[in-house]
C-alpha cells in the first residue's frame, strides 16, 4: 500500500482542542490541495467529540478523534504510540505537528517509531511540483541562513511547525467531511512507567505571549530591568501580553517564556509594540506577521522600522511614559463617563 495524503497532528489542552490546530490545517489543506490528496486530522485525548466539527470546517476531510481517558493529559510515549499506529493505518505521505513543547516532545519520538525523517521548527512548507515531495524550509546556522529540506526515500515525510507562523481558514459551515471517533489502540504499557505526577501552570505571564491579541516587546534599548518595568505597565494597561528579544532574556530582565523571534516564540497579534529593539533578522522572524507594527526607537535607521506600521523616532524614556499617561487619562475619563 503507498502512501498517500497529509495528516495534522492536532492538540488539546484542558480538553479543548487548541488554536494552533487550525492553523496546522490551514498549512495541511494548501499542501493537499496542491498534491490533489485528502487532509486529516487526529486529536488524541478525552471527549472531544464536540470540536469534530469545526475541524473539518476548518479544513479536514477526515478528523480521527483518539479517545481514552488515559489520554487527557499528554503522556510522551502512550500518545506516540496511538499516532503510530494510526499513521501505520491511513499511511499519510505528509505528517505536520507544531513545534510546540507537546510537538517537539511528541513528533522525534514519532518519527524513531517509523524510522521517519524530521525536519523541526519549519517556518515555511511548500510541494516540489516535479518530485512531489514536501519542501521544508527553517532557519540555520543562528538564523543567518534559511534551508529548505526535502525528504527523498522515507515515508511519511515529518515536519513541526512554528505556531503563529500561519493564519486559520474561516470556517465555512457548508464543508463536509467524516468524523470518526476510535477508541485507543494501545494500552498503559506502552507508556513504559510513565505517568503525570502534577500540571504545573506557568504564572509568569497573566496573558500568554503566543495568544495574545496585542503583544508589548522591549529590546536591550531599556537599559535595565528596572526600566523594562516601562514595558510591563503599558502592557498592563493595554491587556497585553510582555514580550522580549534574547538579549532580554539571556540578560535575566524577564524569563524565557517571553522571548519572541527565531531561538524563542513566534506571534502574530493583531497589534505588536516594539520599543528599544533593534529590529534584528532573528527577533523579526518571530514577529513580523503581526497585523500592525507600532516601533519606539530614537535610531531612525533601526530595521524594526522596516516592518513597522507606524513609527516614533524618539526617546523611548520620553514616548513610553507619556503614552502610559495618556493611556491612563483617556482609561479615567471613560470610567468617569459611565458613572
Amino acid at each position: 500500500m503507498e502512501y498517500s495524503g497529509v495528516l495534522v497532528v492536532g492538540e488539546q489542552r484542558g480538553g479543548s482542542v487548541h488554536s494552533v490546530t487550525y492553523e496546522l490545517l490551514a498549512r495541511g489543506r494548501t499542501l493537499a490541495d496542491k498534491l490533489g490528496v485528502s487532509l486529516a486530522c487526529v486529536v488524541i485525548g478525552h471527549r472531544l467529540e464536540a470540536f469534530g466539527r469545526e475541524i473539518v470546517e476548518r479544513g479536514a476531510d477526515v478528523v480521527y478523534l483518539v479517545d481514552d481517558s488515559s489520554l487527557e493529559w499528554f503522556i510522551p510515549r502512550r500518545h506516540s504510540a496511538e499516532l503510530a499506529a494510526l499513521i501505520g493505518q491511513i499511511r499519510p505521505e505528509i505528517v505536520l505537528a507544531a513545534a510546540t513543547t507537546a510537538g517537539r516532545t511528541l513528533m522525534p519520538h514519532v518519527a524513531a517509531r517509523l524510522g521517519a525523517g524530521l525536519t523541526a521548527d519549519c517556518t515555511g512548507l511548500d510541494i516540489d511540483d516535479e518530485e512531489r515531495l514536501l519542501l521544508q524550509t527553517r532557519p540555520a546556522i543562528g538564523g543567518n541562513v534559511m534551508a529548505t529540506i526535502k525528504t527523498p526515500s522515507a515515508r511519511p515525510q515529518m515536519a513541526t511547525v512554528r505556531p503563529k507562523s500561519a493564519r486559520p481558514l474561516p470556517r465555512d459551515p457548508g464543508r463536509h467531511g467524516e468524523i470518526v471517533v476510535r477508541a485507543a489502540a494501545c494500552d498503559d504499557a506502552q507508556s513504559a512507567g510513565e505517568r503525570l505526577l502534577e500540571f504545573v501552570r506557568d504564572t509568569s505571564q497573566d496573558v500568554s505571549v503566543q495568544d495574545a491579541e496585542i503583544v508589548v516587546a522591549g529590546g536591550k534599548g531599556l537599559k535595565s530591568r528596572d526600566n523594562f518595568k516601562l514595558v510591563e505597565e503599558l502592557a498592563g494597561l493595554l491587556g497585553a501580553a510582555v514580550g522580549a528579544t534574547r538579549d532580554v532574556v539571556d540578560l535575566g530582565w524577564v524569563g524565557y517564556p517571553h522571548q519572541i523571534g527565531l531561538s524563542g516564540k513566534t506571534v502574530s497579534p493583531r497589534l505588536y509594540v516594539a520599543i528599544g529593539l533593534s529590529g534584528t533578522i532573528q527577533h523579526l522572524a518571530g514577529m513580523q506577521t503581526s497585523e500592525t507594527v507600532v516601533a519606539i526607537n530614537k535610531d531612525k535607521d533601526a530595521q524594526i522600522f522596516r516592518v513597522a506600521d507606524y513609527g516614533i523616532v524618539g526617546d523611548l524614556f520620553d514616548v513610553v511614559p507619556e503614552l502610559i499617561e495618556k493611556i491612563k487619562t483617556a482609561k479615567n475619563a471613560r470610567l468617569a463617563g459611565a458613572r
